[in-house]
């Protein structure tokens, strides 16, 4: 790589990242391509890539490999941007698709405005690797749940009805409800439903430990009922710094959790919400919300809130209820985090709305 006398002055840089190569197209000054590389994906490449650009903007799309990449690149004093796949339309939707094309693509973009492409700022390496602890636990969920449901399926196909119970003692109800030659695999699928069960609790145990040990300040967010220590944890990794939010009533659009707009003249329709941002995060958001709106949800200003929304309409005003309520706990959520402050279930709202 040949190494530029103006140290990446006027340079930039698009990236397309591969699973084992990745693209790269180096623009000039004047928006010219002076220069084509293809890297091994590895840190290592990496590490050596675009030599004498340093100072540059490096664009490259959010994927698998660009936290570590991003963190490889800003590291070596390179700007580096990560775009947004839902503003990168142009180059998913083109009929001339390569990754020659992608990474020339993703430089112009980025030397016209880095704004345009809503960059993504991703977490440190620490916060990162906690969080694959709760995208684990999350997965051994979604896999005890798919269990049971296929159990219960294969019973009622035979005539039986399995009992009703918490994904927790499903196993143990089952045994003392039918025998384990119901059909062929119940045995072995029960002991597996027990393994998860038992894998789920020891990382319940893991994500206390981190909360009390390493992320002292979700006790703040656990202050409101329904918010436990997954999702306060999940809260504070996703959004690691609180002050990147000149207001807290920017974090529901963060996550998601804010409706479509699509205004045209007068017609304003009633669109979903954007889904942006973190998935995980937002999942427990609107289950905290459902809890506070639920049979076992004290009395608050959200619950208050959420009822409200929810006298009108049937399952449809529930769930916008429920969304309403996830958008405005993510907002208390980051208020009480920057704060420090003792929440109150009732007045909390009303005191401090101008200021959030």
């Amino acid at each position: 790589m040949a190494k530029c006398n103006t140290r990446g002055r006027g340079v930039t840089i698009g990236l397309d990242l591969g699973d084992k190569w990745s693209e790269g197209a180096v623009l000039d000054a004047r928006g010219e391509v002076s220069e084509r590389a293809r890297v091994r994906t590895t840190q290592k490449d990496f590490a050596q890539a675009f030599t004498g650009y340093e100072g540059a903007r490096l664009v490259l799309e959010v994927g698998t490999h660009s936290p570590w990449a991003s963190r490889s690149f800003a590291a070596r004093g390179f700007e580096v941007i990560v775009a947004n796949p839902r503003r990168t339309r142009l180059i998913a939707e083109s009929d001339k698709k390569n990754d020659r094309f992608d990474a020339e693509q993703l430089a112009r973009l980025g030397r016209i405005d880095p704004d345009l492409l809503s960059p993504i700022v991703h977490r440190g390496e620490e916060a990162q690797r906690d969080r694959i602890l709760l995208l684990s636990r999350a997965g051994m969920v979604r896999a005890r749940t798919q269990l049971i449901n296929q159990a219960r399926g294969f019973a009622k196909s035979l005539g039986t009805r399995l009992p009703s119970s918490s994904s927790e003692v499903f196993a143990k109800r089952v045994r003392a409800a039918v025998s384990e030659d119901l059909f062929p695999g119940l045995s072995t699928m029960l002991g597996v439903i027990e393994q998860l069960t038992q894998e789920i609790r020891t990382m319940d145990r893991e994500v206390e430990r981190l909360c009390r040990d390493r992320y002292p300040e979700t006790a703040l967010l656990r202050q409101v009922s329904g918010v436990g220590p997954q999702t306060a944890l999940a809260f504070v990794l996703t959004l690691e710094d609180p002050w990147r939010f000149a207001k807290s009533r920017s974090v529901g659009a963060y996550l998601g959790l804010r409706p479509r707009h699509r205004d045209s003249g007068g017609q304003r329709p009633q669109l979903r919400i954007t889904k942006a941002g973190d998935v995980l995060l937002r999942c427990l958001l609107v289950s905290a919300a459902q809890y506070i709106l639920g049979p076992f949800g004290p009395d608050t200003d959200l619950r208050r809130f959420g009822l409200r929304l929810a006298e009108h309409g049937g399952k449809s005003a529930k769930k916008r209820a429920a969304v309403a309520v996830a958008r405005k706990l993510s907002v208390l959520l980051h208020r009480l985090w920057v704060t420090g402050e003792v929440y109150e279930p009732i007045g909390y709202g009303e005191r401090h709305e101008q200021a959030a």
